[in-house]
Formats: structure tokens, sequence, C-alpha cells
């Protein structure tokens, strides 16, 4: 039986979704093959939490925890946190140095893709399509004018490092950009204000299962708000149609897409990107590689279609991590 560290928590907005997501792997944890470890993760305190809710706290020097004084060491750490410290590569960074096999991608791939600017640049070569953007650092001169000559109306502001869509306003006239542009700041130094997609949004998840990369079913996002923003992908203002309502064409070419995407930039674990379709070509918005893994969620959602369980899911995320 392998011991598994699940962390949860995390230092951003997230935290709470990831709670739930790290509660969704430790329930539907193979309990014939691993003994799963609730840890939290927050600023203030990395803590395993048990059965009963005690908390014991976790020796940083190897991620190990003392119970009744037994040390329990780990086999290997599952990441289910979303935003940062899991999502943007720091997690990643210290395990690789302490040498503790973990489920996500590696510490450049996490931090690159939290950078959606960075993500976005360094995909392009590749044929991969994206909006039009704009990018401005925190203290950074705001000219209205130019803003919009470079993007168009309407546009989206949004954090450039960030998840569960915290930040991000739909901008219709010039006047609503300076205001968009403060609460994008409250997440986040840096900004992406990007041009407006006409289209229908999809998202696509790739995973590396039983050793192939594969395309899971796609899912068409149909929201009910402006945009697909966090009520929408949190409290059910949204529809998301699994497989998506997209012609075949459609689907072979953003399944290839992502599996490129996948590819060029040497991804393990989960991806899930998004992508708006314009004119039957689809164009990427961001790459997330710790999605949200509630039982709603996407990822769960197009596993469930592709008849992969939530125990198979999880299980092979572990069992690609550990040394052979």
């Amino acid at each position: 039986m392998k011991n598994i560290a699940i962390i949860m928590g995390g230092y951003s907005s997230e935290y709470k979704i990831s709670l739930i997501s790290g509660n969704v792997v430790y329930q539907f944890l193979d309990k014939t093959k691993f003994n799963g470890f609730r840890i939290h993760i927050f600023k203030e305190k990395w803590v395993y939490v048990d059965d009963k809710d005690a908390e014991f706290p976790i020796d940083k020097n190897d991620f190990s925890t003392t119970v009744n004084g037994t040390k329990i060491t780990f086999d290997c750490v599952f990441n289910a946190i979303h935003g940062t410290p899991g999502e943007d590569g720091l997690m990643q960074a210290y395990f690789e140095l302490i040498g503790m096999p973990q489920t996500s991608c590696d510490y450049y791939q996490s931090a690159l893709t939290f950078n959606k600017r960075d993500l976005l640049s360094v995909l392009k070569p590749y044929g991969i399509k994206t909006a039009t953007s704009y990018y401005l650092n925190k203290g950074d001169h705001i000219d209205t004018a130019e803003i919009v000559k470079a993007v168009g109306l309407p546009c989206f502001v949004k954090p450039n490092k960030s998840g569960s869509s915290f930040g991000i306003s739909k901008v219709k006239t010039a006047n609503e950009l300076p205001i968009a542009i403060e609460v994008a700041y409250k997440e986040d130094s840096e900004i992406i204000i990007e041009s407006f997609l006409d289209g229908t949004e999809v998202s696509v998840g790739v995973i590396n299962y039983q050793g192939k990369v594969i395309v899971l079913p796609i899912t068409e996002i149909v929201s009910e708000n402006d945009f697909f923003d966090y009520e929408a992908k949190y409290q059910g203002k949204s529809q998301e149609i699994t497989p998506a309502r997209i012609s075949d064409e459609m689907t072979k070419r953003v399944s290839e897409v992502a599996k490129r995407a996948y590819e060029v930039l040497k991804m393990k674990g989960f991806s899930r990107s998004e992508f708006i379709f314009v004119d039957g070509e689809p164009y990427m918005l961001e790459m997330n590689t710790i999605p949200g893994l509630t039982t709603e969620s996407l990822i769960p959602q197009q596993a469930k279609v592709a008849g992969i369980s939530l125990e198979d899911l999880f299980s092979n995320a572990i069992e690609l991590a550990l040394p052979e």
C-alpha cells in the first residue's frame, strides 16, 4: 500500500474550490492500493488533517508528518491545489528538490502555463491561434485610447496569473476600462487585455492515460452570464455540454491543437485548455494544469463520457507519477 499525500488549499482566492477537489480525490482514491492523507497547504500552516479533523504539522524538510509518535512518509503527492503555490510551479520545484514524486506537470511547465501571456507567446510559433492582446504591469501608464485601438471593444481584462475567473471583466465601453483594470490588479500585478472572440467556447481535457496522451470528450460551455465567469463556472450559471455540439471537423481540429500544445510543452498529468471557435478555427485562451476535480468539474465530466471512472482517473495519475 502506497501512502499518498493529497495536497489542497493554497494561497489564492481558489482555496475553497481546491479543498473540494482534494476531498473528492480522497473520497474516490482506490483504497485497495493507496492510503490517502489530506494535507492542507496554507501560508500560516502545512498540516495533515485526519478523519476527525485533528491537525498534525508537516515537516518541510522531507514532507513527512508525525502522528502519536509515529513518523509517516509519503510515496507520492497528488496535487489538487488550484492557483499558487500548487499550479504556478512552487510546490513542484519543492517536491523535485526533495525527490518526491507528484502527479502534476513539472515546475517549469507549471510556471509557464500559469502565466497566460508567456504561455500564448510560446505556443504562437506552433501555429496555435490566440486573441489579440495588450499587456499591462502595475504602475504602467494606462492609455485607454491606445488599448481600444489595439484590441477593440468589447474586450476582456484578466489577471495574467490567476484562475477560476477571479478578477475578469468584460468591457463594452472605453469608460469601463479603468475600473476593470483595477479589479484585475486586485488579483495580480500583471494583466492581459484581449480582443473579444465571438464564437462557441469549448474546454478540452488532455491527459496521459496508461502511458498514452489522449484527448477527452470535448465540453461546450454555454454561459447564462455574459461570459464563463466564477458564477457560471461554480454556481450553476452555465450549461456544460459533453460531448460538445460541434462538427466532426471542428472536434478534430481543436483536439489536434490541444494535444499539440500538451506535447510541445512536454506536459504531464492533467491539462484543460479553453478555446473559442471563430469561423471554424480554434483560438486558445489558456491552459489549466490543476483543473477542478469536483464531481461537477469539467475533467471528471469528460472522463465519465470517455468511460473512465474517478477512481481510475486518480489511480492512473498516481501510477504514472510513481517511479517504475
